[in-house]
């Protein structure tokens, strides 16, 4: 048995390696002994995947563990969006949900989601709880899937409904049928496929997808993540669709990337930017709004710009969605381009975000280019970029004492006036800017972040973090 270890949101193997059937069965009865620890189990649990390779019946496999356990399951009749599966909690006020995806992963990896009563992330101490109460193979209770639903304890069900219905309530998609876009949609070879054509059809609308067959080697892309060089295929459709903008969903669609009217890349700090700018300004809401230290520092001088506040958190919904249920936040978000909103889950929604983009497009007159520049006319022009490195194992801990005992002074020519060790460690320039050094949560690779608002130090910058990283 390969020992588990739960990392950001939950747990991510290679598939035949380490994510074999047995150690899903495990996890689940780990998950299992956890809701009934915690008195939940009689809720019952929602149980959905995506489109990898064998996702369906690694699905089932969990349905099985469930149900010997007495749990009752509403297993997703298909590949299903990864919000659409937390709402769906919500919606029969389950427990929680285990979601078979490893979301933007390389193709030869699956993953084991947990999610909360909220729908959301569940936090890093109940993490710790679920992973120890993972057994070896021998403790799993388990039966057959076609037994369990004569039972009752298994019952196949279509989450998009009660889902769609949300998103009624959320934004006005009638208008944006008649707004008479044209919207091409990277799908990703993932769950997004289907969607925006299904919520856009009948009105002056038009929606076209690429990638939107399943796929589980994610051909023209390194891994199904909305950023460069992932994203360039799909953009290279836009002039010819006359897209108005390009929507990219991630393998799960929990995440989103954007391509502008002219089909270039608007990098994920940018959007978060936007999509707080969209509520704040565009919609007249107010309310808190959660970042990850890795994010943009847009969002602190729109918070100031609108007297609302900013709640900077570590990196991952575990941190994010505690806290926007803890001060009701009106937007939640990270560097990955997962964005949640108040009155929904608190969770990643890609569908819901590229609907907020429409909107807003649809409520301003703008183009995706010219709303970015309503958005620097506020807080100024930012620039982003991250390289992200693997690392052998045995240099994990030389690698964090590099960054942990670094005290530059200067950092692509900018002076650092502070470091914040909330995840990682991350430099702050005296221009407001950032370099963040950390590891990441679910893959043996080191990443180097930055932000600033200088467009011609963003390479020296990220060159000096390799470098007190001890990389190069």
């Amino acid at each position: 048995m390969t020992t588990i270890k739960f990392g950001t949101d939950g747990w991510r193997g290679r598939i035949a390696e380490e994510y074999t059937f047995d150690n899903v069965r495990c996890c689940t009865q780990g998950f299992a002994n956890f809701l009934h620890t915690e008195g939940l189990a009689e809720k019952g649990v929602v149980i959905g995947y995506d489109k990898r390779f064998q996702a369906e019946f690694f699905a089932a496999t969990a349905a099985e563990v469930m149900a010997a356990n007495g749990i009752h399951v509403w297993l997703t009749e298909t590949a299903t969006p990864t919000p659409t599966i937390s709402y769906a909690v919500v919606d029969k006020q389950a427990a929680g949900a285990i979601n078979i995806t490893a979301s933007h992963n390389p193709p030869w990896d699956c993953g084991f989601k947990v999610r909360d009563v909220n729908g959301g992330a569940i936090p890093p101490h109940d993490l710790k709880k679920i992973e120890a109460e993972i057994p070896g193979i021998t403790a799993v209770k388990t039966t057959k899937l076609e037994a369990a639903k004569k039972q009752g304890l298994v019952e196949i069900f279509d989450a998009a409904p009660a889902y769609i219905a949300q998103l009624n309530r959320l934004v006005d998609i009638e208008a944006i049928k008649e707004a008479g876009f044209t919207i091409l949609v990277d799908c990703m070879w993932g769950n997004g496929a289907g969607w925006f054509p299904r919520l856009l059809a009948g009105g002056k609308t038009t929606v076209k997808e690429v990638h939107n067959e399943r796929n589980p080697i994610f051909p023209y892309m390194t891994r199904p993540e909305p950023i460069p060089p992932n994203v360039d295929h799909g953009l290279s459709f836009a002039q010819e669709a006359g897209a108005d903008v390009v929507i990219i969903n991630d393998g799960d669609a929990d995440r989103v990337g954007f391509g502008d009217e002219n089909g270039n890349f608007m990098d994920q700090l940018r959007v978060y930017g936007l999509m707080g700018y969209y509520l704040l300004e565009v919609r007249g809401e107010r309310g808190p709004i959660v970042k990850t230290v890795s994010t943009t520092k847009m969002l602190n001088k729109l918070g100031k710009l609108y007297d609302v506040p900013v709640h900077e958190t570590g990196v991952g919904f575990k941190y994010i969605a505690p806290k926007m249920v803890e001060v009701d936040a009106l937007i939640g978000g990270e560097e990955s381009g997962g964005y949640a909103f108040q009155g929904h889950v608190p969770e990643r929604d890609g569908i819901l975000a590229g609907l907020f983009m429409l909107d807003m497009m649809m409520k301003t007159g703008k183009k995706p280019s010219e709303l970015l520049a309503a958005l620097f006319d506020k807080v100024g022009a930012h620039f982003y970029n991250r390289i992200d490195t693997y690392f052998d194992a045995e240099r994990k801990a030389e690698i964090q004492n590099n960054v942990a005992s670094a005290r530059p002074d200067t950092i692509g020519g900018l002076k650092v006036t502070e470091i914040v060790t909330i995840d990682g460690h991350q430099f702050v320039m005296e221009d407001g800017g950032w370099l963040l050094v950390r590891f990441s949560g679910t893959e043996p690779v080191i990443r180097v972040y930055c932000e600033t608002t200088y467009e011609d130090k963003v390479q020296a910058i990220l060159e000096d973090g390799m470098k007190l990283a001890g990389l190069r």
